[in-house]
């Protein structure tokens, strides 16, 4: 019978599990993560799996022993701060499970289908509003109406990802010098609540989520899907942990079970773990429950900036 991951999804983690507990992780069999000896840097070591375009991590040897060195939990800096770790060599990574294949027609299909035919229709019903909100960020702007940017996708491919812009042009020169106002201190995420680089027009486009609805090309083209962990740029992949690696083993969304649950109100380690929930459970019957869900998560603009 399928767990319904969704009673839970953004609920406090009250109750232990293989990313949390290394008791609990020491009774099952999980995947130890080899990386090249001769990488001994973990930024390396996490660009090397990326850039070889791997599906993620490559299979290993099962290994029951458990967290090694005591790390029975993603790494985590101070609070206030947040680092990727100088070296893995004192503490291979684990993985909690090893990502089930796409079986069954649904996945191997069925998964494809829904995104071609729900993406155009998406597209279709909503291109004036595209059209619209165009007209106002040319009129009211400086810089083009559309927002693209580098995305890693499945297996570490990168695509490009378009959103309509919701922030001042170049805004990405400003972000060194608003570090210290990030909110996310627990990944190496970049959110703030009252981002000043966002136009007036932008604040309202991403109140109500209308700056994603370019993205729908992106699962019409394949590079996306309806529903799917949110695609990450290349920098937050390049600080990941080997275990938060396992969320490119799918290809990306436009929602996730991260999306229904608070979205940016939910800490970076939260938001991994209810990743990985939905890649272990994939299915149609779950891809239709987030997608119902959304509609009013969206209504609701709950942790949406």
């Amino acid at each position: 019978m399928e767990p319904d991951i969704l009673a839970s999804a953004g609920e406090p983690r009250t109750t232990t599990g293989p990313w949390l507990d290394a008791k609990a992780v020491q009774t099952e069999e999980v995947t130890k993560v080899e990386t090249p000896s001769d990488i001994a840097n973990a930024r390396a070591a996490r660009l090397h799996a990326v850039s070889a375009h791997h599906p993620a991590l490559p299979r290993a040897r099962s290994h029951a022993g458990g967290f090694v060195s005591g790390h029975a939990r993603p790494r985590t800096a101070a609070p206030g701060t947040w680092r990727a770790p100088a070296d893995d060599t004192a503490a291979p990574a684990i993985l909690p499970f090893e990502t089930p294949a796409d079986e069954g027609v649904y996945l191997r299909a069925g998964k494809r289908f829904v995104d071609i035919v729900g993406a155009s229709l998406a597209l279709i019903v909503l291109s004036p509003v595209i059209a619209l909100l165009a007209i106002i960020i040319r009129l009211t702007t400086h810089g083009p109406v559309f927002y693209r940017s580098k995305r890693i996708g499945r297996g570490g491919h990168e695509f490009t990802f378009y959103k309509l812009r919701s922030m001042v042009k170049d805004a990405h020169k400003r972000r060194d010098h608003l570090s210290h106002l990030n909110e996310c201190k627990d990944g190496p995420v970049f959110k703030i609540a009252r981002d000043p680089r966002i136009t007036p027009i932008g604040r309202f486009m991403r109140s109500t989520s209308l700056d994603e609805v370019p993205q729908f090309w992106n699962v019409l083209r394949g590079d996306m899907s309806l529903v799917g962990p949110r695609p990450p740029i290349p920098e937050e992949v390049a600080q990941y942990e080997p275990w938060q690696l396992r969320r490119l083993d799918v290809r990306p969304g436009l929602t996730c079970l991260w999306q229904i649950s608070g979205r940016s109100r939910i800490g970076f380690q939260e938001w991994m773990r209810l990743d990985l929930e939905y890649i272990r459970h994939r299915s149609l019957k779950l891809d239709l429950k987030i997608l119902l869900r959304t509609i009013p998560a969206v209504l609701s603009r709950e942790g949406a900036y």
